[in-house]
């Protein structure tokens, strides 16, 4: 032990050195006069799952000389391991963004306490990794943004224990406007530090325009901000990606990347759904911003193209719940395929509420298949218990902290447990898993 404290402190020192070294040749500073002693430390952090017992941790410093290190450890105060990785800014239009830093450390040991610093100093945070088989707990909320509403959502979540944050899109509501994107790391960084958020984009995320010779990428502040595992799952967009927590496999989708049948997202759907071993990760779970089903008035068909390209892969290979968000209000449908009631189709749930919510309205009369809705904030939570059975919940934001008071509830039994629907299921030519647990 002494003898890798020993290494770790001289490697930090020589890192040290070498920013020094830097800084004189380029004019820059080290917390001199001309700068803050802020300047290098960790802003903005936040985590993410990076495979399977790997967790990337990232940060923005304004000094774009900070080193990318992590040092990390299972005893608070004691890192006996550092990793360094990599950093880079970028420009959107005048704005020049400050170092952003991506540190993927690992492997980890499931259900363990883990504790880091970034960048050789500053505070330390702390992560708990999921367990490595159920029960587990995620949190899925959508349209964040930045609000007294959106602090108050996140306030809720922390009362109880997660193992992860699913977001259906809807980060900083920057379009376009980076400072917003700076002061939404702020607000979520107390968060985000010490539970991984897992996103996906919305159209408030896509900010540039498609030919880059007219101003900046689309997508340019999301991608560079929020780094997902779409290498690690063989995706070749930072847009749609899948990981693995447990026993669930949750597949991330992009509604304003192409998704025809034609296109590599579609084409990478359906080898990621093909891989999918069911005896070993019986739950599947699809989330996107647009939702494909909805009694919205604003946004009622929005998703519809988008449905007749995928849905039937989702049906065929029996996803169990497809979240989204989108829509700023929530509302949960039964199992439907097609627009009709399906017992072995996914069951439909949008929650796009969590902070940023202008008044939009649902259609008069709620259709036969939407079984609630409510234009209210809040968030849900999604608890696996095994690999039969499960429970999602909706909680108001408004409610006292009381958690056995969800405003909506409903016990959801796996697709790839009933026999009928696991006997019926057409992926079969794509050599489908079938399990044959009980049925609840």
């Amino acid at each position: 032990m002494r003898k890798v404290t020993l290494v770790l402190t001289i490697f930090l020192l020589e890192l040290v050195l070498q920013q020094q070294e830097a800084l004189a040749s380029n004019g820059g500073c080290v917390a001199t006069s001309s700068c803050s002693s802020t300047d290098s430390q960790p802003q903005q952090v936040h985590i993410s799952l990076a495979g399977q017992g790997y967790m990337r941790i990232s940060w923005i410093t304004s000094y774009k000389m900070a080193t990318s290190v992590v040092e990390f450890g299972s005893k608070s105060g004691s890192y006996n391991e550092y990793i360094v990785g990599d950093s880079f800014s970028y420009h959107y239009y005048s704005y020049v963004s400050g170092k952003i830093h991506y540190v993927t450390i690992g492997p980890l040991t499931p259900d363990t306490t883990y504790y880091y610093r970034c960048g050789g100093s500053g505070s330390e945070y702390s992560f708990r990794t999921a367990p490595a088989a159920f029960p587990a707990e995620f949190v899925l909320v959508g349209g964040v943004g930045q609000t007294h509403r959106t602090k108050a959502t996140l306030e809720r979540i922390s009362q109880r224990c997660y193992d992860a944050v699913i977001v259906a899109g809807g980060l900083a509501y920057a379009d376009g406007h980076q400072s917003l994107w700076d002061s939404f790391g702020q607000l979520i960084e107390p968060y985000a530090s010490q539970k991984p958020w897992m996103v996906t984009s919305s159209k408030h995320e896509v900010e540039g325009v498609c030919t880059v010779s007219k101003g900046p990428q689309p997508f340019k502040a999301f991608n560079a901000r929020w780094l997902m595992p779409y290498h690690e799952s063989g995706s070749a967009s930072n847009l749609y990606y899948s990981f693995d927590v447990a026993g669930a496999h949750y597949i991330m989708l992009g509604s304003y990347a192409d998704f025809d049948t034609s296109s590599a997202q579609y084409e990478w759907l359906k080898a990621d759904l093909t891989s999918i071993n069911r005896s070993k990760t019986p739950w599947v779970f699809v989330v996107v911003n647009t939702p494909w089903y909805t009694s919205s008035v604003a946004y009622k068909g929005e998703g519809e193209s988008m449905r007749k390209a995928m849905e039937n892969l989702l049906y065929t290979f029996r996803v169990d719940v497809v979240f989204s968000s989108r829509v700023n209000a929530y509302e949960r449908f039964p199992r439907i395929y097609d627009n009709k009631q399906d017992a072995c189709a996914p069951v439909y749930i949008t929650l796009g509420d969590a902070g940023f919510k202008p008044n939009f309205e649902f259609e008069h009369g709620a259709p036969s298949t939407s079984l609630h809705r409510e234009l209210t904030f809040g968030h849900g939570r999604l608890r696996i218990y095994d690999n039969n059975k499960a429970h999602f919940t909706w909680f108001r934001t408004e409610d006292d902290s009381d958690y056995g008071n969800p405003s909506d509830q409903v016990w959801l039994t796996n697709l790839m447990s009933s026999d009928k629907c696991a006997d019926l299921c057409a992926c079969k030519k794509f050599s489908c898993i079938k399990t044959h647990n009980d049925e609840l």
